[in-house]
């Protein structure tokens, strides 16, 4: 337990959005140091759910949606995958009349709700002095929110994808493209014995980095993402030259889950309902792009069918422990962001700028998409990354924001 006698303050933190390894690491480094700097810690359950569920006549944590939290508390889950906090898509600004909570029912009743007060009024009454939300450009687009309306905030960018604006780099990016790398090379062996084309889906709705990146590295000959959309055919052609020159007889091909057939206008979705940001989930495309190449590779391979095999990565790159620069660059995040708050810096996104720790304003999170920049990175009639030019490049790459 913290030694400090005297409270300087109350931190809440909070995760939104999907989970990605690194989440404990984060919220166990801002809680070692707050308390330790002399502040009491509390966590909020469930997102931005557990400041509109919770019900605020007490002005207490009540355990179901708020956790004080302790280094006890904190020590070991820092070593782990996801988020002990747990976590929701929940959008404060948009509730639907089926999910305002019953206490509060009386008073919101439109078919869409903005409980927006019920959050200030709770952040008020819980004694928060600053809010730390951790994640993507959903969850942090409500801290801007918050922070318009006065709240002092601090942010924390995470998701699979590393497709927060304003950060060269993502809480969980690291390890998605490792394991995409690890999984890939491990299912070559089955494309290898039945010699088939291998098509892998991964994640990327908007942004093609988790695709391209594992494919730079040697994890596949071929990569369709977001930002292009592409000719199923030429890919077939590429992929049957790459089969042909491979001595196992076998090609592979990683398709972002954003990605669209030429000529296509909407991504695939495995279903039709919206989230609370308006997403509907996406999946599927693999499959898709994997029965095209079955049916046109003929064409390409001398009247002969190649049989695919398709497999969708999905949560096996979300769950488990974090790698180690998901394990490292958490605890610097954590730490930067108490760096903010011990400084009187508020409205501040923690971030790595061209190779440094850095931060800027949070609200460059509403001010623009990020996704690859494909006339410098991609080759787009060769469906690859491009493999030059690497001088004064990011760690990553292609995934520097400025």
């Amino acid at each position: 337990m913290s030694n400090v006698r005297t409270k300087r303050g109350t931190i809440a933190i909070l995760t939104g959005g999907g989970d990605v390894p690194g989440l404990n690491p984060a919220i166990r480094a801002i809680t070692v140091r707050a308390l330790r700097d002399g502040f009491r810690v509390l966590g909020i359950r469930r997102g931005w759910a557990g400041l509109i569920e919770l019900d605020g006549g007490t002005g207490r944590p009540d355990g179901d949606c708020v956790v004080e939290l302790s280094e006890e508390i904190v020590n070991k889950i820092g070593r782990t995958g996801g988020t002990f906090l747990h976590t929701s898509r929940t959008r404060p600004s948009h509730v639907p009349r089926a999910n305002v909570p019953e206490h509060l029912r009386d008073r919101y009743s439109g078919e869409m709700n903005d409980l927006t007060p019920e959050v200030l009024s709770n952040v008020g009454k819980l004694g928060i002095d600053v809010l730390i939300p951790i994640g993507g450009d959903d969850t942090l687009s409500y801290g801007v929110r918050l922070h318009k309306e006065g709240v002092k905030v601090v942010a924390l960018p995470k998701t699979m994808d590393n497709d927060v604006p304003g950060t060269d780099y993502c809480i969980g990016f690291s390890t998605c493209v490792t394991r995409t790398i690890e999984m890939t090379h491990a299912l070559r062996t089955s494309a290898g014995s039945h010699e088939r084309f291998l098509v892998i889906e991964v994640f990327g709705r908007y942004a093609g980095f988790t695709a391209l990146l594992p494919t730079m590295a040697g994890a596949a000959n071929r990569c369709v993402i977001p930002e292009h959309p592409f000719d199923v055919d030429r890919l077939t052609e590429l992929l049957v030259a790459d089969r042909t020159t491979n001595p196992s007889r076998y090609s592979v091909v990683l398709v972002s889950e954003g990605a669209k057939f030429a000529g296509m206008d909407e991504m695939v979705y495995s279903d039709q309902e919206q989230d609370a940001y308006g997403h509907k989930k996406l999946g599927g495309v693999g499959d898709l792009v994997a029965e095209k190449l079955r049916q046109l590779s003929p064409r390409h391979a001398g009247g002969r069918r190649v049989n695919t095999i398709s497999q969708r990565l999905g949560y096996l790159v979300r769950c488990g422990d974090p790698d180690a620069l998901d394990s490292i660059v958490p605890m610097a995040f954590g730490n930067l962001a108490m760096d903010l708050i011990l400084r009187g810096s508020f409205g501040r996104l923690v971030c790595v700028r061209n190779g440094r720790y850095d931060d800027v304003p949070v609200d460059v999170v509403t001010s623009r998409k990020k996704s690859v920049d494909v006339a410098k990175h991609y080759v787009a009639d060769r469906l690859r990354p491009r493999y030059e030019d690497f001088g004064n490049k990011p760690v990553f790459i292609m995934t520097s924001d400025y």
